[in-house]
């Protein structure tokens, strides 16, 4: 499944599911969480019941509430008879996590998209998810949720860049996804009118190792798909690089366009192929 991008959409507004289901993202996820007040809940759940009855092509991912919340087992009662294609868990604190949602979901696998750093104690546990058998959408972080659990003003500098702790936290998750196998999803961009720092956010993101990054607006989504969209430059390269070494099966190294390459540079390459266009290659 591409997840190059993942764009929000609250649960109580379901004028606007068609709007973001044809916004271009790989994904849309109905929020049940944040995005849905107390008192909303109830009508929310109601409108991604009958969405999942005929969600067309999209891809649909749910994000449900804590499983501290009293919330989430209505939330899981509202999907599971027509399951969306993930399930988002938020404040997730490693392995033992999703096996709680699972156990909540009577054992149903349906993969799980894990928010992996919204607790202190979700730090600690982020090795965890390589021996997860449910399984993962990909792994994402958030840098919201935990400067407020643990007492911090901001998690970002004055010019928008994170603050060291947060910087820690994105690079944890990115390697506990790859770790586990999974893509690594990069959290969201907050200022919508800032395209330009959307699309340098979302370019590091990629050139970072983060397979996609969700999205709060359906005008970012064309932005991001961009920035996660090998070029045509960087696809000619990844061709060539695979034809090499498969004209040449047993070496470990050889030259390419008067540099070395070795098995990483090819192991680099299958992954630009995997994430252009099927069309492209």
């Amino acid at each position: 499944m591409r997840l190059r991008s993942l764009l929000f959409v609250p649960a109580d507004r379901p004028e606007r599911f068609a709007k973001a289901a044809a916004s271009g993202a790989d994904a849309i996820i109905i929020d049940l969480e944040d995005s849905v007040a107390p008192a909303n809940k109830g009508r929310g759940r109601d409108a991604v019941a009958q969405f999942l009855q005929s969600p067309g092509n999209t891809t649909v991912i749910v994000r449900v509430n804590p499983l501290d919340s009293g919330e989430t087992e209505s939330d899981l009662a509202a999907v599971l008879p027509r399951p969306p294609h993930g399930v988002m868990l938020p404040k997730a604190e490693g392995a033992a996590s999703v096996a709680g949602l699972v156990q909540m979901m009577d054992g149903a696998q349906i993969p799980v998209l894990p928010i992996a750093t919204e607790t202190a104690s979700a730090m600690f546990e982020l090795g965890s998810y390589r021996d997860v058998p449910t399984p993962l959408l990909g792994l994402t972080w958030g840098a919201e949720d935990l400067p407020a659990a643990i007492g911090a003003a901001t998690s970002r500098e004055a010019d928008g860049s994170y603050t060291p702790p947060y910087e820690l936290a994105r690079s944890l998750t990115l390697f506990a996804a790859h770790a586990a196998g999974t893509a690594a999803i990069e959290t969201v961009f907050p200022n919508i009118k800032d395209t330009d720092g959307l699309a340098a956010y979302a370019a590091r993101g990629r050139r970072d190792g983060f397979a996609g990054m969700m999205a709060i607006h359906p005008a970012q989504v064309e932005i991001i798909n961009a920035a996660f969209q090998p070029t045509e430059d960087e696809i000619a390269h990844a061709r060539a690089v695979v034809n090499a070494f498969e004209a040449q099966p047993e070496t470990g190294a050889l030259q390419l366009n008067g540099s070395m390459i070795d098995r990483p540079h090819l192991l680099q390459a299958r992954r630009v192929l995997e994430q252009a266009d099927p069309l492209d290659h």
